[in-house]
């Protein structure tokens, strides 16, 4: 069959992965031809930098882990790399001299072994850099729409062009006076219709006058001569209105019917491009195919569907974890650790620190990476572990309408999905007499502190009152990372919840909550400072993100997991609570001190 090749024009060569298709001119059939590029992306670690080394025994659970120390070798070695590379131009926003639109970005490291028993790492980058996502050194896309001539590229052109003509076409001067003119003269309707209305409803009280004063003074023809006039007048005056109505319809008419030319255009266009753009997209997300250790595929509509979620995140498989391991199944690689990174300049919606150490993100990773890694043992959920076992709430003070706790770190405020102690259902089973409610506000798991809870529903509903009109006083000593400066502040940026990556917030002033922290240094330690927070809302993170961000100190509470560096706990605290009992309306006033 390849004699047959030999004289026939090639039209096309497609190198995608380690795969080269050639086509050849006049044939219905392609060849094939495998191209060895396994280890171009493999970097071997010296067998004397890791013999002391333990290889981890389970892989990596993804949403939740410490570094293995591989891991943190060669993170080091693509870090070094990142700092010295003269191989493609992006700012990340580490070196202030470089130029360009700043965009930090996520890196990962999967520790592999060969088909040689070698071990070794491979790295990705998430999503494209430098304007395309194809680099030496990190593995290649699971789909590369941005290959040349690729139905994404040729699509994407058909796209800004009709986004074009519809620009065009809202930017049209006799459009744009059009729609002035159309604009004004429906005010002007209104106005008008408004005044003739007026004028009747003084007609008719004068009607209605004169018609009284009649009935008194006129009796026989004269009076009834002078009610048929007067009811006359009326559907006169009717009659006005309508034909004012009618004579405005008929303009208002007449000139949307001189836009139609340019809104039917406008509407057929984006209808196009709506129709396009969901036919891309969902051939993009059939095209994402990812492969598990066991050789099965499925690409995004699948996995998504599973999940009950039609609707796919943008950017869903171009994270550096699918990459990863869709690279090491393709060439019969050994997944046994992972790790992702953040390098350079955090976002400003998300907190990212420089060279931090980050879990894939649940919304986008979580469907792909539990088919991934079908088949593979893994590290256990430490989420699915009960922390609190051997704890004890200790009861601060009680009576017959509420009770005040103070929280370990670590312990619920209330049942999780895979977690059902906590305070909640520990008061329940002290307290055989309680009801209502009960719980009225909540501390993070992480956090400890004080906490009071309702033993009726008239208690509940009379400290909720207080929340709600935010005369609770409530203070909180937390261990910053790094001196802070200032003595003292405010903090106020909004919060919502990261809809790709719960339980975390992000600060958004599009559709975040206002929230709002003030603060104020206790003490300055080398390397860190201890504070107060005085929070003046009560968002989900609040605290740990007003810390955290850019915007905010900049500096995460030490101990913090999902903004900052893990340690032995969360070093945050509720230390004092002050409120009004919901009886005797007496201030009572609680405190106790953090044990840091």
């Amino acid at each position: 069959m390849i004699n047959s090749f030999i004289d026939s024009k090639i039209l096309k060569i497609s190198n995608d992965y380690n795969t080269l298709t050639i086509y050849i001119e006049g044939k219905s059939i392609f060849v094939k031809l495998l191209i060895s590029t396994v280890d171009s992306y493999f970097h071997k670690f010296p067998s004397s930098s890791i013999k002391t080394i333990k290889l981890p025994t389970k892989f990596t659970f993804p949403f939740y882990y410490e570094p293995h120390p591989l891991c943190k070798i060669a993170t080091k070695e693509v870090q070094k790399y990142l700092l010295n590379q003269k191989e493609f131009e992006h700012n990340f926003g580490v070196n202030p001299d470089k130029k360009g639109l700043i965009i930090g970005k996520m890196f990962g490291i999967l520790i592999v072994r060969n088909k040689k028993r070698e071990i070794g790492y491979l790295t990705a980058v998430s999503g494209k850099m430098a304007g395309t996502n194809c680099h030496k050194r990190f593995v290649p896309p699971v789909y590369n729409m941005l290959k040349k001539d690729s139905l994404f590229l040729n699509e994407e052109k058909v796209l800004n062009k009709i986004n074009t003509e519809i620009e065009q076409l809202e930017k049209d001067s006799t459009y744009n006076v059009l729609k002035a003119r159309l604009a004004s003269e429906k005010i002007k309707a209104v106005q008008d219709i408004s005044e003739h209305k007026e004028l009747r409803k003084k007609a008719r009280r004068k009607r209605k006058l004169k018609r009284l004063k009649a009935v008194s003074e006129l009796s026989g023809k004269s009076l009834q001569m002078l009610q048929e006039k007067l009811n006359n007048d009326s559907i006169k005056e009717k009659q006005l209105i309508n034909n004012v109505k009618r004579y405005w319809n008929y303009q208002i008419e007449t000139m949307t019917e001189d836009l139609s030319f340019f809104n039917n255009q406008i509407f057929n266009l984006k209808t196009l491009r709506k129709t396009k753009s969901a036919d891309l997209q969902h051939y993009l997300f059939e095209q994402y195919q990812f492969l598990n250790s066991k050789k099965e595929t499925k690409n995004l509509i699948q996995l998504f569907s599973e999940k009950n979620d039609q609707n796919i995140p943008a950017g869903a498989g171009e994270c550096a974890a699918p990459k990863l391991l869709q690279y090491a199944f393709l060439n019969d690689f050994e997944p046994l650790a992972m790790a992702e990174f953040w390098w350079g300049k955090s976002p400003n919606k998300e907190i990212r620190k420089h060279q931090q150490f980050y879990p894939s993100c649940q919304g986008k990773c979580k469907p792909i990476l539990k088919h991934m890694l079908s088949g593979i043992e893994m590290d256990t959920n430490p989420m699915l572990k009960n922390p609190a076992i051997g704890k004890e709430l200790e009861i601060v003070f009680e009576d017959n309408e509420l009770i005040v706790v103070n929280k370990p770190a670590d312990f619920l405020s209330v049942p999780g999905i895979h977690i059902h102690d906590s305070v909640f259902t520990r008061i329940k089973q002290q307290i055989k007499n309680i009801s209502g409610p009960i719980i009225i506000h909540r501390l993070d798991m992480a956090t400890s502190g004080l906490l009071v809870l309702a033993k009726n529903k008239r208690a509940h509903k009379e400290i909720q009152n207080q929340f709600i009109k935010k005369t609770v006083k409530k203070r909180y000593t937390a261990l910053i990372e790094g001196n802070l400066i200032k003595n003292n502040g405010s903090i106020v940026l909004p919060l919502r919840v990261d809809l790709n990556d719960r339980p975390r917030q992000l600060v958004c002033y599009e559709f975040g909550k206002k929230a709002t922290t003030n603060w104020e240094v206790i003490k300055r330690n080398k390397g860190n400072t201890k504070i107060y927070f005085y929070p003046i809302s009560g968002r989900t993170h609040q605290l740990r993100v007003h810390a955290a961000h850019t915007l905010g100190l900049n500096s995460p509470i030490i101990g913090d997991d999902l903004y900052g560096n893990k340690s032995k706990r969360l070093y945050l605290h509720a230390d004092s609570l002050e409120f009004k009992h919901p009886l005797t309306n007496k201030l009572m006033k609680f405190n106790r001190a953090a044990d840091f």
